[in-house]
């Protein structure tokens, strides 16, 4: 097989999306070719959209977008204090203010667009990015030519729930440091990879460094948690959606329960529901190309 042309990557650029928020983003691919934007998880940075699937997408025919969603990475922090307390009382379904919602979120990708000069494009989130891109669909449904759902959930309390294993380690206080930040990232990876594709302990460092050296903050991360505890039960709404739709969910996740994924392919009809023997709830190499292949497809339809 000939060797695949390279694919051009822009720097980390800046776009103002909004009074208060700036998203740094980079691009792969070229701009004549179909707008795919990718949106991260909590917490989560644009470089965890992997160059070598962002490059496969590229190839694909894509002119693929991901960006640091706002108090992620390199993007804008934004104001607003939660306390574990706070986050507690969410968990429980208690009444609670967040300081934005996950259709702020969803805004600020209209705001990509717009600052890219791009009137819609296919879309694609990973877990909180899931729930992002499902609400940008069905607040902005003209933005949107398709949208995957990957490892994600609908908003219903009774689907897509944790592993109570992982409490503690959500809501535990790390240090500050770089060397605590890694051996934390370490100890959650442990327990919410993909046991049938294992991440050597060597790349699961080397990505925990990366992320601390790109940026974190740990308020921001509390504050995506709260958009995502007082986000409303989206199924109702999803089912009157008639755009085409992929679910990606691995039946081995713990961060997000597989029950979450198959409510997703009920409310979006007429989607395609891909459930991974194996899968936890990160993006294995040895998947990209299974992924890279059905968002095409997926794209196709529209």
């Amino acid at each position: 097989m000939p060797a695949r042309p390279p694919v051009t990557m822009s720097e980390q650029l800046r776009a103002p999306v909004s009074t208060d928020v700036e998203l740094c983003y980079q691009t792969f691919g070229d701009p004549a070719d179909e707008p795919l934007v990718l949106v991260m998880g909590l917490g989560a940075p644009l470089t965890w959209w992997d160059e070598e699937l962002c490059t496969m997408l590229a190839h694909r025919g894509f002119y693929v977008v991901r960006f640091d969603n706002r108090d992620c990475g390199r993007s804008s922090r934004v104001g607003g204090r939660v306390t574990r307390a706070t986050l507690v009382r969410a968990f429980a379904g208690a009444p609670t203010r967040a300081p934005y919602s996950l259709a702020d979120m969803a805004g600020d990708v209209t705001g990509l667009l717009d600052h890219l000069g791009v009137e819609s494009a296919h879309v694609a989130g990973v877990s909180m990015g899931g729930m992002i891109v499902q609400t940008l669909a069905l607040e902005h449904p003209t933005r949107v030519r398709s949208l995957t759902s990957i490892m994600s959930t609908t908003g219903r309390r009774t689907v897509g729930w944790q592993h109570p294993a992982l409490l503690p380690t959500l809501l535990g206080r790390g240090g500050t440091s770089k060397e605590d930040f890694v051996r934390q990232s370490e100890r959650l990876w442990r327990l919410i990879g993909s046991p049938a594709y294992p991440q050597s302990p060597e790349a699961t460092r080397s990505r925990a460094e990366d992320t601390f050296d790109h940026g974190v903050s740990a308020a921001g991360t509390l504050r995506q948690m709260m958009a995502i505890l007082t986000q409303p039960d989206r199924e109702p709404r999803l089912r009157a959606l008639r755009k085409p739709a992929l679910v990606v969910h691995g039946l081995a996740d713990k961060m997000v329960h597989p029950s979450g994924g198959r409510a997703t392919a009920r409310g979006l009809r007429g989607s395609e529901l891909l459930l991974i023997d194996g899968m936890g709830h990160d993006l294995p190499p040895a998947l990209h190309e299974t992924l890279a292949a059905a968002i095409r497809r997926t794209a196709d339809r529209a």
